[in-house]
């Protein structure tokens, strides 16, 4: 909608604002309440952007690692008063994103039902040479490629 009525704003020197209304079929009072609003909407958009500048710097300072929760505590702790969505909508439009940890998960799972498996070296690791005594077990790595 307020495409439209940047529309009308722009064209109003070449028509006059009651046919570019009818034709666009928006309420004239529409319009002119937009006009009016102009002041708030550029005070806003002001204050948005210190809230961002702010929320930068909090979000660098953090190492990149602090989201919306993180940052708007931050915010209140320093005695801002600020909407935890009003947060989330500037990081959003300013693509400033948290660090989300990854949820750990079991690879691998035992059998309820399977008897486990005999200890054959009764927990002896020490061998009098290399060779003599072979253990293994299986260990998944996190990589950036995936699990190794």
């Amino acid at each position: 909608m307020s495409e439209l009525y940047r529309f009308i704003h722009t064209e109003k020197a070449n028509y006059p604002v009651v046919l570019l209304c009818r034709v666009l079929k928006v309420a004239r009072s529409s319009y002119y309440a937009w006009c009016d609003g102009e002041a708030a909407r550029r005070a806003r958009e002001a204050a948005n952007d210190a809230l961002g500048h702010e929320i930068t710097v909090l979000h660098i300072a953090s190492r990149h690692t602090y989201g919306v929760p993180r940052i708007h505590a931050e915010l209140r702790r320093l005695g801002q008063r600020v909407n935890r969505k009003r947060v989330a909508r500037v990081m959003r439009e300013r693509d400033i994103r948290g660090v989300t940890r990854r949820k750990r998960r079991s690879l691998t799972r035992p059998d309820a039902k399977a008897k486990p498996a005999p200890d054959l070296i009764g927990r002896d690791f020490h061998a009098e040479r290399p060779g003599i005594k072979l253990v293994g077990d299986i260990t998944y790595l996190p990589t950036a490629e995936g699990w190794l």
